[in-house]
């Protein structure tokens, strides 16, 4: 069983492989590895994208790593391989990104990521630190967590899902914020699983024992 973190220079990613290596030991599931190449991509069992950044830089940055792209495309789209974006790798997921310009998306969850603009004055954004999470629909990604569990989170731009049946989970930010979306063999997590603690390391171990 192989593992893929993707590293496509958007990011540091030495704490989510950390996180990552430690729940693949605790649950026997195989190797984790940070890779930029292509062909380990194409024969991973899991693909994991994280995305720290702007929207279109992240989008133009995994785009310009063509064989990574299109080995990572045709893994999850045609394999069906089980794949978790995290932060912007989630945002990647969508139709399109309106971050400083319009740029498009994987459309593998249909909706568009825009700015948050809180209902509340007080509410600044980034929407940065510690949110309770809210369950809004049944799947293994949940095993052993509950609404109310709390997870961290970094980011200006949110993902609004237009199909509600694939928002899994939500924050109160002023207004509902997806934390979690996903179809078929796809998840997505806008917060940082690798930096919310037990709930994070949870929501790690269910992605590597997840069989779609």
């Amino acid at each position: 069983m192989l593992t893929a973190i993707i590293d496509y220079e958007s990011g540091n990613l030495h704490s989510a492989e950390k996180a990552f290596q430690r729940m693949a030991r605790e649950v026997d599931a195989g190797d984790v590895i940070v890779t930029d190449k292509a062909e380990i991509v194409a024969k991973a069992d899991r693909i994991v994208l994280p995305g720290d950044g702007a929207f279109p830089a992240c989008a133009s940055s995994l785009r310009g790593h063509s064989g990574v792209f299109d080995a990572l495309v045709e893994a999850v789209e045609i394999k069906g391989r089980p794949f978790l974006g995290i932060c912007v790798g989630m945002q990647l997921m969508a139709t399109l990104g309106r971050e400083y310009e319009e740029t498009t998306g994987l459309n593998w969850i249909e909706g568009e990521v825009i700015k948050i603009k809180p209902t509340t004055l007080d509410l600044k954004v980034p929407h940065m630190g510690w949110n309770d999470l809210v369950i809004d629909g049944e799947h293994p990604i949940f095993d052993g967590i509950s609404t109310g569990d709390h997870a961290y989170f970094v980011h200006s731009y949110h993902f609004v899902v237009w199909d509600k049946m694939q928002r899994l989970a939500h924050v109160d930010y002023g207004g509902e914020v997806t934390a979690i979306v996903g179809r078929d063999t796809m998840l997505g997590m806008q917060f940082h699983p690798e930096k919310s603690q037990q709930t994070g390391l949870r929501f790690i171990s269910n992605f590597l024992r997840w069989r779609p």
